[in-house]
């Protein structure tokens, strides 16, 4: 089977490529696609140098499958150009995710909703794929009426540039900026671009993602994205009110026995999920202060974690991928 990554090598397209590597996806010939700029360049996969090729070169090549990861307008013009030649693409961008005409996919979810006929498939935002995953199991059994969530982002989130900025500020030298402000030792109340309505773009992905992945439009979620200077993943605190009541141990034992998820909340030995020390390279989701809101009837709160470039961009991309091959839909 012919695979191409397109964006092979970005922070995702490199954790893309790791991750096909690790789960063995049964790649007969691999192509790496990146821009102009680095063309001349290889990409190493599985021990072998493989040459960046141009776009049109790995179409001309007929991969069954192409990864993207190389941004949303980059997206808006070459997936269908793949999809055109028949080929099957899974795009981390953005572009796609709202079109109602394609498919928006956490496998453990709604792989249910793919067909041989959907040639451009959409990897959700990394903070929405997170949030579902938890929400998933616990929205089934008590019914999700509304949700607060607040996000404490990783700088991988936005790229090796933002790495390069923060790893700049910690060292004491001047170098290119990601954000508009510093990052170290800071905390920045904004992902993306603002919106009208006074949200970021992340925030309303958030919104609009969770209600299409969990095919229910009556959930209210209402969200707040902050940047923060860590490593290793994203954080959320989750706020849910239910439509029934719930039973504490019954919600640990659901998250527990969900696909992807890992339950670590022990207060009394000081255990729950942290981005560095649990989330970072592994490809679960971890739950964590699991606790009533006593604020408020029906209503619970909950710490999430994930590794955001595995299960919140690559990993996720790849088992979009695994699910289409066993399903013979590829």
């Amino acid at each position: 089977m012919k695979i191409a990554v397109v964006g092979a090598t970005g922070l995702v397209g490199t954790k893309m490529i790791q991750i096909l590597e690790e789960r063995n996806f049964p790649v007969t010939d691999f192509i790496p696609v990146a821009s102009e700029r680095s063309l001349g360049k290889s990409v190493v996969f599985k021990g072998k140098a493989y040459p960046v090729v141009t776009a049109e070169e790995a179409i001309a090549q007929k991969p069954a499958i192409a990864l993207f990861s190389a941004g949303g307008s980059t997206s808006l013009e070459l997936a269908p150009k793949f999809a055109a030649a028949g080929i099957t693409v899974i795009d981390n961008s953005s572009a796609w995710r709202m079109d109602p005409t394609k498919k928006l996919v956490v496998p453990e979810i709604n792989a249910d909703v793919l067909t041989a006929g959907d040639k451009i498939i959409a990897n959700p935002n990394c903070s929405t794929i997170q949030l579902v995953m938890a929400l998933q199991p616990l929205h089934q059994k008590y019914q999700a009426k509304r949700i607060v969530v607040s996000t404490y982002q990783s700088v991988t989130g936005t790229g090796k540039k933002a790495v390069d900025q923060l790893m700049n500020e910690r060292a004491g030298l001047s170098g290119e900026m990601a954000y508009a402000y510093p990052i170290d030792m800071n905390a920045i109340p904004q992902i993306d671009v603002f919106l009208e309505n006074g949200y970021t773009k992340e925030e309303m992905k958030m919104v609009n993602e969770t209600k299409k992945i969990m095919r229910d439009d009556s959930i209210r979620l209402t969200a707040t994205t902050v940047r923060i200077p860590v490593m290793g993943g994203h954080s959320e605190s989750v706020n849910i009110e239910f439509e029934n009541e719930f039973d504490l141990e019954e919600v640990r034992q659901l998250l527990d026995a969900a696909d992807g998820v890992t339950v670590i909340d022990d207060i009394k030995n000081l255990q729950y999920p942290m981005p560095l020390i649990h989330a970072n390279n592994k490809d679960d989701v971890f739950v964590g202060r699991i606790r009533r809101d006593e604020t408020q009837e029906k209503t619970l709160n909950l710490w999430v974690v994930s590794d955001n470039l595995r299960k919140g961009a690559a990993t996720n991309a790849v088992q979009i991928a695994e699910y289409l091959v066993a399903k013979k839909l590829v």
